[in-house]
């Protein structure tokens, strides 16, 4: 009984900085949010219950939201998290047929742009997408005869969504991709052997039967990786355009949003509410990416 108790003792000791930190930085922070979005709160005086009244007026009052916030949230996270997703599968995949040192080298470069902060990469976007002709795409464009003036690449609403887009795929290729990296590395090859004798006739067969199967934890955790980073990105829209809100809200995504009520308007209560609604998408989307790739078991 006391060696029992002396072990359980010890466990929770090596547990409790994880709890500790877990508790304060994730459960308190997402209950003080769910009890705030029923409130009125303007950071100045005491918080005052409404009610749905925060829901209610972000589900059908808020023009903003539901005609560009809500539409370029869900294109993004379409558009990011399965790209990113599959990319980082097709990407690890290759580099798994590679010998060790090139394979180490790549990896590394395409990992690198996910370890730099995105306020400062989009610096370097900025200056390659900058509205005058110094800006290298303009330069460029207007040398070959493309174009014949200057376009504002990062102020116009047409070009900012994707501009966005291209950016957070480029650096997409974070823990998730060296999961997956990871998990082809670690197949067993045998398994491919046996798979060629039992009728696999090509790598596409090999891919769907075996590598994927193989690897369905490191899957998730690459699916899971995406969702929260993809409905996580905002900041690269403001960063890039330098407004928020970003021009004729083109690249307003949630975050913005939130951002734009929470930090600039200060209502608490209704930046509060988008933010519930947020982790509502994240949640829904992590259950199909564990739906899709979870043990059945």
């Amino acid at each position: 009984m006391r060696s029992s108790l002396q072990k359980h003792a010890s466990t929770s000791i090596f547990l409790a900085p994880y709890l500790i930190f877990f508790f304060t930085f994730i459960i308190i922070p997402v209950v003080v949010a769910i009890l705030l979005s029923f409130t009125y709160f303007n950071a100045i005086e005491m918080p005052s219950f409404i009610g749905l009244a925060n829901y209610v007026s972000v589900l059908t009052q808020d023009e903003v939201f539901m005609q560009r916030v809500l539409p370029n949230t869900l294109m993004f996270a379409v558009i990011v998290g399965p790209g990113g997703y599959i990319l980082s599968f097709l990407l690890a995949w290759m580099l798994a047929q590679i010998s060790k040192g090139p394979r180490t080298v790549l990896a590394l470069i395409i990992y690198s742009p996910s370890m730099t902060a995105g306020i400062a990469m989009a610096v370097v976007w900025t200056i390659i997408f900058s509205g005058d002709q110094t800006g290298y795409l303009n330069s460029l464009l207007i040398t070959i005869g493309v174009i014949l003036e200057p376009v504002q690449w990062l102020q116009s609403p047409d070009h900012l969504m994707t501009i966005m887009i291209v950016v957070t795929l480029w650096g997409s290729m974070g823990v998730g991709f060296l999961a997956m990296l990871s998990g082809v590395l670690n197949i067993n090859r045998e398994i491919y052997e046996a798979g060629y004798i039992d009728g696999i006739k090509n790598r596409f067969q090999e891919i769907i039967y075996i590598t994927i199967p193989s690897m369905k934890p490191q899957m998730l955790f690459g699916a899971v990786m995406a969702v929260v980073g993809t409905f996580q990105a905002g900041a690269i829209g403001v960063a890039l355009s330098g407004a928020n809100p970003t021009p004729q809200y083109a690249g307003q995504l949630m975050v913005n949003h939130l951002e734009d009520y929470g930090f600039i308007r200060y209502e608490m209560g209704y930046a509060a509410a988008i933010s519930v609604l947020l982790l509502l998408f994240v949640y829904i989307f992590s259950k199909i990416a564990w739906r899709l790739f979870g043990e059945k078991d």
